[in-house]
Parts: C-alpha cells; structure tokens; sequence
C-alpha cells in the first residue's frame, strides 16, 4: 500500500492499553515536573501540607506474633486511644506506611516479613515494639531466631520493654511523627 521510500508506519496508531498509559504519561509528566521549575515551585508550596498529613495519618501495619500483640490492642482501646494522634490500623501493606513488628521473628518468617515491607509504598517507617523484635528476647541465643528486626529491615523507632506498655507505644508513635517533621521533603525533588 505504501510507494517505496515511504514510512511504512506513516498513518498508523500506537494503541496503549489504559493502565499502559496512564502509566507512561505518569512517568513522562513527572519526569518533566523534576527538571523544571514548575516542579520545584509546587514542592515549595505543598512541602508543609504533605508533611503535616503524613504525620498526622499514620497508617501502621501491624505485625504482632507474641505478648506485644495484645498491649498493641489496649494502646487502640478507650483507655488509651492511639487514634486520637491519627494513628489507624490497616489490613495490606499497600495501604500502610508503618510496620508495626512485636514478638520474636524466626527465621523461617523473616522472608514474609521482608515481603511486607517491601509491599508498602515510599515513603514507609518501622517500628520495633518489645524486646523481642528489638533483640530476640529470651529467645536471643535460639538457633531459629533473628536476633532483632534491624538484622535485615531497617527500624526507625524502638520500643523497649518485655511486653511494651500502651503509654510506650503511643509515646513511640508520637516519636515517629516529629521524625516525619523533621525530615521535610518535597514530593518531585525530594528535597
């Protein structure tokens, strides 16, 4: 159909399927908001809102395995009300930034662990709740234990305590959110 010497594409569409699209002109938009100074100018302006609402809606992901797990509970109960700091219990790890991990981990579950935190989105904190997950426990020198989360996820809070009282986890949390105000950067620059 074409004369020679022409473009054999000329003419034709390139077909993308919706989630292929939105997918390239995501990374085209965004990658044109970097290099500019649209970008840098919206990261300047929404810096403070976007970390203001971080900090304000923490979205943990809770991992109990032992005796931890229940003082985890009474920290969300009436009494201690661990909601009134923003702070809401999620099911997946897509929807939380926070790992909540209490009880010793076995190495057997270390790769599951490890899955679930690399499911969760940027940007994403972990917690160490309890001697446990800090140290092993008493199940420190055991053969099938890690002796500590921080062996191969990194941890940005720790909560000591054989089991961890409600006060010290919502006193950890409370950490995490002025280490969220802290490190204020922009969403495009990173800055």
């Amino acid at each position: 159909m074409t004369g020679k010497g022409e473009d054999p594409t000329l003419g034709q569409a390139i077909t993308f399927r919706s989630k292929d699209f939105l997918k390239w002109s995501d990374g085209v938009m965004e990658g044109i908001l970097r290099r500019s100074a649209v970008g840098s100018g919206l990261d300047y302006i929404t810096k403070d809102f976007f970390n203001w609402a971080t900090r304000n809606s923490i979205y943990p992901l809770h991992f109990g395995i032992m005796c931890c797990a229940l003082e985890m509970a009474v920290a969300s109960a009436p009494r201690f009300d661990a909601q009134r700091f923003g702070v809401i219990y999620r099911s997946t790890p897509r929807q939380c930034d926070v790992l909540l991990v209490n009880g010793p981990v076995s190495k057997k579950l270390k790769p599951a662990l490890r899955r679930l935190y690399d499911q969760m989105p940027e940007p994403k904190w972990v917690i160490a709740m309890g001697e446990c997950a800090i140290s092993g426990g008493p199940f420190y020198n055991s053969y099938s234990i890690v002796p500590g989360v921080d062996q191969f996820i990194p941890v940005d809070i720790y909560i000591p305590g054989c089991p961890a009282r409600p006060e010290a986890l919502i006193d950890g949390f409370l950490k995490l959110q002025k280490l969220i105000k802290e490190n204020k950067k922009g969403l495009l620059t990173g800055r």
